[in-house]
């Protein structure tokens, strides 16, 4: 009958279970529609003769259940042809051939057409074997095809430049560095409601936790930025390693395509994102660096050539410990989220001497959260947060000493 073949831009998941499921069979007006619960790789389909019947073959697909069936169509039957591919046989009443097949704009459904024919015909197209046609690709475009890429190294800054320290002069007191998220060219999440940029979100909120620590006279401080200028990630979280800081945390403020998502979460480090929505954050914040595809993240040896060592379970320990306790103080100052304790590859949380963490503080896509991030109140809320959980974090690790 004819055959399919879809161009893929990215790789079918090895396992077809996690992604081109077939979840549904149906029969409309003479057609066969198959929904899955992904995007597949290829469809074969081709007559079959004695009984006369037509085979729907689906790369990277597990078969589902049977369906009814009507018109020109007898039965319907599934099976797996092998550890990838899926088998449709649609055992026919009477002769018919495929007209036609189309997917859906987001390729996770397709439609196979078909025609009463005549016997002559269908065994006409028997003798023909397997015809291509190739669907739309509108649901999987093909990417871009790069016509140049360019390549900036940027030196770093550390070392050249270094923040300067706020506090009580007395280098024995612990030392804070607190990274406020984007800035200068890179703005970070935006807003819908009012178009509040997440980089001054979050320097409005570093400075106001560095005001909240300094009331104590116990801490110091450094913020990795003061004004709307542009880092690059490694270099945030060299800075802190520079200046022997004791704790990092990087302030951030996420956005979501749910506008009911709302309320903060604590990140630390992990090479294996805790669930999804970690993952897609990490790589996002993570593509800081690359503007307008010039990479500012080609940084000289002193930065590429650090090896961060995972083995170094004392540093991720103690991350992982104050997250808990940012969490507990942060409950009654603000919203948090259920499951707030997560996971993710940031690159500013790679420091492998430095306990770091990354608060992402509420929801931009949230208009309760933009209200409370932007406002001066909500602000000391999170500020007051942070500080408390600063301070008995330091106080239980001189009290270990």
């Amino acid at each position: 009958m004819f055959s399919i073949l879809l161009s893929v831009a990215i790789p079918i998941l090895a396992s077809p279970a996690m992604g081109g499921t077939i979840q549904k069979t149906s029969t409309q007006d003479g057609a066969v529609i198959v929904e899955f619960a992904d995007v597949v790789d290829k469809v074969n389909s081709f007559a079959l003769a004695e009984p006369n019947g037509i085979a729907v073959e689906i790369f990277g697909a597990i078969a589902g259940r049977s369906a009814l069936a009507r018109g020109p169509i007898q039965t319907i039957r599934q099976g797996q042809l092998s550890t990838d591919t899926a088998r449709i046989i649609l055992d026919l009443a009477e002769p018919a051939l495929v007209t036609g097949g189309t997917f859906t704009a987001d390729g996770k459904s397709f439609r196979v057409n078909l025609t009463p024919a005549a016997p002559t015909e269908f065994s006409v197209r028997i003798a023909h074997g397997k015809t291509e046609i190739l669907p739309p690709l509108a649901f999987r475009a093909e990417p871009p095809k790069r016509r140049y890429e360019v390549t900036a190294p940027i030196r770093t800054n550390v070392g050249k430049s270094l923040p300067a320290i706020s506090g009580p002069a007395d280098e024995s007191l612990p030392l804070v560095v607190i990274d406020a998220g984007h800035g200068g060219h890179d703005p970070g999440a935006i807003s819908p409601h009012g178009g509040l940029q997440e980089k001054n979100v979050t320097l409005a909120i570093a400075k106001a936790v560095r005001d909240e620590m300094l009331k104590s006279g116990r801490v110091r401080v450094a913020l990795t930025r003061d004004s709307d200028k542009f880092i690059v990630l490694q270099d945030r979280y060299q800075l802190a390693r520079k200046l022997n800081a004791d704790l990092f945390i990087s302030i951030h403020a996420d956005s979501a395509e749910n506008p009911e998502a709302n309320g903060g979460t604590v990140y630390t480090l992990s090479e294996i994102a805790s669930d999804r929505e970690a993952q897609r954050l990490a790589a996002r914040e993570n593509k800081a660096n690359i503007i307008n595809g010039v990479n500012l993240g080609g940084a000289d040896a002193n930065v590429s050539s650090i090896l961060i060592d995972l083995t170094q379970r004392e540093t991720m320990n103690v991350s992982a410990d104050f997250a808990k306790l940012l969490l507990r103080e942060a409950m009654p100052n603000m919203r948090i989220r259920g499951n707030s304790h997560r996971f993710a590859s940031f690159i500013v949380l790679k420091a492998p001497d430095t306990p770091s963490v990354l608060f992402e503080t509420g929801y931009l896509s949230n208009e309760g959260d933009v209200k409370f991030l932007s406002s001066a109140g909500g602000q000391r809320k999170v500020a007051r947060a942070l500080a408390d959980a600063i301070q008995v974090h330091f106080a239980r690790r001189i009290s270990v000493r």
